[in-house]
């Protein structure tokens, strides 16, 4: 079983910034695409940000420029560096992975997701 656990968010001020953490454990050999996700109270959860193994990345359009997603391979981590923070991203950001292949035993695991983090950013 493939966990994934998110760190890094808290309360910041606008103009402020955060770095998000995900650490995937288990026996894993590779993970595929990985990407945050956000979710605010009462709306439908939303793509931040994403990137493949190869290192390809994709960007919400309101999150260009301001935010960077990165991983560590060797680790099978990834981050979200979180610059220019507004109101509007409060909201609880998950870690996902779309496909990762565990080692032993030599399994497939599909969809896998985090139990989020909050951020909060205050006017």
């Amino acid at each position: 079983q493939v966990q994934l656990v998110e760190s890094g968010g808290g309360l910041v001020q606008a103009g402020g910034s955060l770095r998000l953490s995900c650490a995937a454990s288990g026996t894993i050999s590779t993970i595929n695409t990985m990407g945050w996700y956000r979710q605010a109270p009462g709306k439908q959860r939303e793509l931040v940000a994403s990137i493949t193994t190869g290192g390809r990345t994709n960007y919400a359009d309101y999150v260009k420029g301001r935010f960077s997603i990165s991983r560590d391979k060797g680790k099978n981590a990834m981050y979200l560096q979180m610059n220019s923070l507004k109101p509007e991203d409060t909201a609880v950001y998950y870690c996902n992975a779309d496909r990762v292949l565990k080692t032993w035993p030599m399994t497939w695991e599909y969809d896998c997701w985090g139990q989020g983090t909050q951020v909060t950013v205050s006017s």
